[in-house]
């Protein structure tokens, strides 16, 4: 495993990081979902991330059953907090009251004193910026969250904060964007103003929620048991890369990572690595081998004419307009 920093932070994580968003408490029981934690381990991963939201709250709590017992200190765990969690009209939101009671269920539920990493899950348009801002600097201040981060947010919300965040003097050092070979939409603004202000990408979806493996089939049904046939959620997050052009140009990446002795997946998360404004990349897994497979993707150095060429065959399918990053901030409150 290969580590890098966090932004300009000096906060070093796993540049593989291992998250449970649709598996734990979802699409995978308990047992194998500790399985996974455990290889992720093994495999020299020490970064993981979770969210209140997923699995209504069971991904933390299963996510803080299977390290309980490991070294916190040697452990960075991130989790994220806007989604609804409850019934209650301000379980929701970046309010300061749904901020300071998540947080407390976070840490309840991951059975820890502090994260490392507490992140707002999408951008609040109901809730003022400065209002959001301060509660995640009394929980930084408080010892809650070692650093604070966004996910999901423009280019433009991202800069508002970190003016705030300056001025309250906290860390607010990372993005979590969807990136990936397919899905190109930070790299036109997010990515330059958080080289600019010294915040790293933590991507998820490197693969393309499995697109980027190959095993969907041009003209061919989905596999039984894959992420396009799950109904709790997978299937509608997937569904805009099953078409046959797109599903054709991955087949023909299989030579390109047959070249560098790589799988289709462990080529795709080494793509997103070689962005050196990504500072993690996210990967999910429903067996310990998936786990240690996408691993190997660590430390692998793609050159400049493979990366050329892979772009040659993805350039008419991926999406790149750094507009559709707005598509990612909810207009109703959630």
């Amino acid at each position: 495993m290969d580590y890098r920093h966090l932004g300009r932070s000096g906060l070093i994580i796993s540049e593989i990081a291992y998250g449970n968003w649709l598996t734990h408490g979802s699409q995978v029981e308990e047992d194998a979902a500790a399985a996974c934690v455990g290889a992720a381990l093994e495999s020299g991963i020490t970064s993981f991330d979770t969210a209140d939201v997923y699995a209504q709250t069971r991904a933390e709590s299963v996510l803080g059953r299977a390290l309980k017992g490991e070294r916190r200190e040697g452990l960075e765990i991130f989790t994220k907090v806007f989604w609804p969690t409850g019934p209650g009209h301000n379980d929701r939101g970046l309010s300061r009251k749904h901020i300071m009671e998540s947080i407390n269920g976070s840490l309840r539920r991951l059975q820890t004193d502090y994260v490392d990493l507490y992140q707002a899950h999408r951008y609040d348009l109901f809730t003022p910026l400065e209002e959001t801002m301060e509660a995640f600097a009394d929980i930084v201040h408080a010892g809650k969250a070692h650093y604070i981060g966004v996910s999901e947010w423009t280019a433009d919300q991202i800069r508002r904060a970190h003016g705030l965040a300056r001025e309250l003097r906290v860390p607010l050092v990372s993005n979590q964007p969807q990136y990936s070979a397919l899905w190109r939409i930070i790299e036109g603004e997010v990515v330059p103003t958080c080289e600019e202000l010294g915040l790293g990408q933590v991507v998820f979806s490197p693969i393309a929620q499995g697109v980027l493996t190959g095993k969907y089939k041009p003209g061919e049904q989905p596999p039984e048991g894959s992420r396009a046939t799950d109904d709790k959620g997978g299937a509608n997050m997937i569904s805009r890369f099953l078409k046959d052009e797109l599903l054709e140009r991955v087949q023909r990446l299989q030579p390109l990572a047959a070249e560098v002795d790589l799988t289709l997946a462990q080529l795709a998360v080494a793509w997103v690595l070689q962005n050196p404004n990504v500072s993690a990349a996210i990967v999910g897994a429903s067996s310990p081998q998936q786990v240690k497979e996408n691993a190997k993707a660590a430390g692998v150095k793609l050159d400049a004419d493979l990366m050329g060429r892979i772009e040659e065959i993805l350039e008419p399918v991926a999406v790149t307009d750094p507009k559709r990053v707005y598509d990612n901030v909810p207009t109703q409150r959630p």
